[in-house]
């Protein structure tokens, strides 16, 4: 950089007759050149000059005022400086002249009336260089580096290599005095002011390791609870509008560099497309899923055949950070909502639900990573209690910001929960209102945390608030609850029948308002009110304003019936000794809890002609029990059930058999063959993935 581009004038102490042409230089005159710089005036005269002493004379700089003046002679000043400590940093011999020189570099800086971002930022780009040319220096060596250009980060953002120098130093000396002296503030800053990390992601790394650093402290989690709370303030309402959006950036960029090793080797393990599809193997085998909405009778011939095609074979992921295990099974509920003919990349949620030729999956991090994901979701915990600070947070993860190995890893949901909790306890609407989706069409937190979900593990408890506080406001609509028949029927059926009254309610509205129009349904909803006392009580005050509710119920019970997937034995007794159900034909209790006790109470469905226990614990016993009495059975699925051929040869007193899947079970050859001499009605049987296939 020269001076070329400023007017010089001739020295005044030359002839006066002598003729000297003015105007610009020819040839820029370079900072390192200049020798000394002077202040000239003379008296009675206007003239501000500047007199730079350059090799083989002098150059008079003139300006239009004092002011203009003193800026040049500062800036003149503080360049030939800076071109000075760049030489004698540039090749360090000694270290503590090194660090004697960094120090009267600082000074010179905060001393400097020139106000320009470079005078400090120059400095610092100094330092930061001379580290990162120098990486065999001493741990006391970097702390007395840190301490001596603190003054300079009081006001300034460190430069990207600065801040790997101190990322450096958090990982490998976090608790070092330095750390909580030095970098505090820095990091304050940093939270208060930053704009966008997209532009300085150095930025947001340091700030991450620096929260770390606190982590592994004595005090841990209290440490950085109290760091919260500073940059919150002691007041109700954070003056700082930047730093929640700062803090949940380091939060969900440090929950995804704990996933980072597997998403990176994904081209290894199935895209979202296949999970949702059924993850076609390399031998090009497409098998047919169910693409319906929750129906609330399916059939049930036609659902065994179309569902047992989704066994799969199980992948698997390892490095040395995460093992992934993506099993591919046909044990979840039967039905599912999707849609048809759509190409577009799933959900994320609906790539992991629970549901056939659907994955589940088991991560496992590595000791580095659960720190960090214990320490990053504790943040999010503690954002979440600031009543000023939540409206903007369920604002941030609305969209679910987090990648789907998270969403799968139940350690991560099942912490998150709280804040999820958190959301749906406030009653401000811009708040709860963030449990659904951002768009139509798209999951949210509703879904996710709903039963069925990948990380529902109450039951369905969060569930009920977070549809309690959302027909508490603006959603008591028609639409909620056609939404609310259409995915979560079951969940909300089963929840009902277990007491919940906030269900119990939802039941009775969609009565009122039509939303379910088919009757066996509707006789089911019934049967799943009058089984407690809260149901029954507010089921009579709905049917006071509906005589034609009565008038259904007259007609006799159900036809069909499917219970809600996780149903117990003990909802299952209480459901049927609600009501009337002689005339049930196809009863459903796929993918629930149910055991062979239940079988004392199956047997009183003189009528039922279709049973399915896939994947339930549906044993021997009562498969000896069934054969006892329902005689007239003529299509039974024991898919995936822990029956043997104890219980499977006693099936052949079942004469009316003509549909028997015993997929997945423990059928031997021998007794495969007995059956099929003794049931001759029998006309489809599976048998894979036993002895006899």
């Amino acid at each position: 950089m020269g001076l070329g581009c400023w007017p010089a004038w001739p020295c005044l102490s030359g002839c006066a007759e002598e003729q000297i042409p003015t105007g610009y230089m020819e040839n820029s005159v370079s900072y390192s050149a200049i020798e000394d710089v002077q202040l000239l005036s003379w008296e009675n005269a206007p003239k501000y000059c500047l007199q730079l002493t350059i090799p083989g004379g002098t150059v008079l700089l003139q300006a239009a005022n004092s002011y203009l003046r003193d800026q040049w002679f500062h800036s003149l000043q503080w360049k030939k400086k800076i071109y000075k400590y760049k030489k004698v940093l540039s090749n360090p011999s000694r270290w503590e002249v090194v660090l004697k020189e960094i120090r009267t570099l600082v000074d010179m800086a905060l001393t400097s009336p020139l106000q320009d971002d470079s005078i400090n930022q120059a400095p610092l780009e100094i330092v930061s260089k001379l580290l990162s040319e120098n990486t065999n220096l001493t741990t006391q060596e970097h702390e007395n580096i840190i301490v001596a250009i603190a003054p300079l980060l009081e006001n300034n953002h460190p430069p990207p290599d600065l801040c790997e120098f101190f990322c450096k130093h958090c990982r490998e000396r976090p608790r070092s005095m330095v750390v909580i002296e030095v970098f505090t503030p820095v990091v304050q800053r940093i939270l208060k002011h930053n704009m966008d990390f997209g532009k300085c992601p150095r930025l947001r790394l340091f700030t991450q390791e620096y929260i770390l650093a606190l982590n592994e402290l004595n005090a841990g989690m209290e440490v950085v609870k109290k760091f919260i709370q500073s940059m919150h303030g002691p007041t109700g309402h954070c003056p700082h509008p930047r730093v929640l959006p700062n803090l949940v950036a380091v939060c969900l960029a440090a929950i995804y560099s704990c996933y980072e090793e597997f998403i990176n080797s994904r081209d290894n393990s199935p895209s979202l497309k296949e999970i949702r599809n059924g993850c076609q193997q390399p031998c090009d085998r497409k098998p047919t899923l169910p693409l319906r909405l929750l129906h609330p009778s399916p059939d049930l011939v036609s659902q065994e055949a179309t569902l047992s095609e989704a066994r799969l074979k199980s992948v698997v992921v390892a490095s040395s950070e995460i093992h992934v295990e993506v099993e591919r099974t046909s044990t979840a509920k039967p039905a599912l909502t999707a849609s048809t003919g759509n190409d577009s990349e799933p959900n994320l949620i609906d790539c992991l639900m629970v549901s056939p030729a659907c994955s589940t999956m088991s991560i496992e991090l590595g000791p580095q990573a659960d720190r960090t994901l214990g320490c990053y979701v504790e943040i999010l915990k503690l954002l979440s209690d600031y009543d000023d600070w939540r409206p903007s947070l369920a604002s941030l993860l609305q969209p679910i910001p987090f990648p789907k190995e998270a969403l799968a890893h139940e350690k991560f949901t099942k912490e998150l929960k709280y804040v999820i909790q958190r959301f749906a306890e406030d009653p401000r609407q811009e708040v709860h209102s963030c449990l659904l989706s951002v768009r139509a069409g798209k999951d949210g937190w509703f879904q996710l945390y709903s039963p069925g979900g990948v990380a529902c593990d109450d039951d369905g408890e969060l569930f009920a608030s977070m549809v309690h506080i959302l027909m508490g406001s603006c959603y008591k609509t028609k639409k909620f609850l056609l939404s609310l028949a259409e995915n979560k029927l079951g969940p909300c059926m089963l929840l009902a029948l277990r007491g919940n009254q906030t269900m119990v309610e939802i039941l009775c509205l969609m009565l009122e308002y039509n939303i379910i129009d088919n009757n066996d349904t509707q006789l089911q909803i019934i049967s799943t009110l009058e089984s407690t006392d809260v149901g029954k009580r507010m089921y009579e005050q709905l049917c006071d304003r509906q005589r034609e509710l009565k008038e259904l119920q007259r007609k006799g019970g159900p036809t069909r019936l499917t219970l809600p997937s996780k149903s117990t034995d003990a909802d299952l007794a209480r459901l049927l000794s609600s009501g009337s159900f002689g005339n049930l034909e196809n009863l459903s209790l796929a993918f629930t809890n149910v055991t062979s006790a239940c079988a004392e109470h199956l047997i009183k469905l003189p009528s039922l002609k279709q049973l399915n226990l896939w994947s339930t614990q549906f044993g021997d016993a009562g498969l000896r029990l069934l054969s006892e009495h329902l005689t007239m059975l003529q299509v039974l699925n024991l898919c995936e059930t822990p029956v043997t051929d104890a219980g499977l040869l006693a099936l052949s007193s079942m004469k009316s058999l003509c549909s028997l899947n015993m997929n997945s079970t423990k059928l031997s050859a021998d007794t495969y063959e007995d059956l099929k001499a003794k049931l001759p009605n029998l006309k489809e049987v599976d048998v894979r993935y036993t002895e006899a296939w």
